[in-house]
């Protein structure tokens, strides 16, 4: 089983500019969120919306080509993959020839799909129909210019002028007022802060909550989520933590978690995850991204 540890994360690593697959490193789902109490089927729905902003290949006349791309992982597939081995996987594609875009998202999907399902399609197929496949969807430079430029909707929480003394994650903050009626409301915050599990590096992220349910404390829950300061934990994880803490905490009706990251390597990954089944967002990006 793979770990973040033996992966590429803080080492030096060799510049591979011809396509080569095996840099793809898929670390299993399973242990995160055996943490956070979900052992086998998750209270949750949803997906990782990953951006490319630096996918470049050849023509089969050795011109460069460069594009945008989004990919949306499933959050059901049992592994994640690691950051940077999907950056290095995406620079192997720049001297290598491709006939065209759709050869290129053919290829990606291929391989992104196996890398998510590994060690399990073969069993999932033998039971039914094989798992879905990752989505890939490639904007050419003629296309740029519809990349719109948006701030998630929400009341700020960031308004609040609150003392902040909790810098690991501190769920107790999570109260609601259970005398008060249900009310339906989504709540945003541009102060999420984490660290890469294996590098510690910063990840600066947004995050928009979406519930139904006893009204949650704000002033706590701003805190709450400045409490990920120093916490060290890959983007994915730490949406699926947020989530089963207001999940178990505040026992909302309806519960959505949507953060945004800014990206890193030319990479940004966009966790969202749900209690009910619904419409993914369109992955568009923020200022900040």
């Amino acid at each position: 089983m793979n770990t973040p540890e033996n992966s590429q994360l803080g080492k030096a690593s060799a510049y591979i500019d011809q396509y080569d697959a095996s840099l793809l490193f898929p670390i299993a789902r399973a242990g995160k969120r055996a943490e956070i109490g979900v052992k086998s089927n998750p209270p949750f729905f949803g997906a990782d919306m990953w951006t490319s902003f630096e996918l470049s290949w050849l023509n089969l006349r050795g011109k460069p080509q460069v594009a945008l791309a989004h990919f949306t992982v499933p959050c059901e597939s049992p592994n994640i993959i690691e950051s940077k081995s999907f950056k290095l996987y995406l620079n192997s594609f720049n001297n290598t020839r491709f006939a065209d875009a759709d050869a290129v998202k053919s290829r990606l999907r291929a391989d992104l799909s196996e890398a998510a399902w590994r060690d399990t399609r073969r069993a999932a197929a033998d039971r039914g129909p094989a798992p879905a496949s990752i989505g890939v969807r490639i904007l050419l430079p003629e296309l740029f210019d519809r990349e719109p430029v948006y701030e998630l909707d929400g009341l700020s929480l960031d308004r609040l002028d609150v003392e902040c003394s909790h810098y690991t994650p501190a769920p107790e903050l999570l109260t609601v007022q259970a005398d008060e009626a249900p009310v339906t409301e989504v709540l945003v915050s541009n102060l999420l802060k984490s660290n890469c599990l294996v590098t510690g590096q910063p990840d600066w992220g947004s995050v928009q909550i979406s519930y139904t349910g006893a009204p949650i404390e704000q002033a706590g829950l701003l805190r709450y989520l400045v409490s990920f300061r120093n916490h060290n934990e890959f983007h994915e994880q730490c949406v699926e933590r947020i989530f089963m803490d207001l999940w178990t905490r505040c026992q909302p009706l309806k519960l959505t978690v949507y953060a945004r990251y800014t990206r890193r390597g030319g990479l940004d990954i966009n966790p969202f995850r749900t209690s009910y089944p619904q419409a993914l967002p369109a992955n568009t990006r923020t200022a900040r991204q």
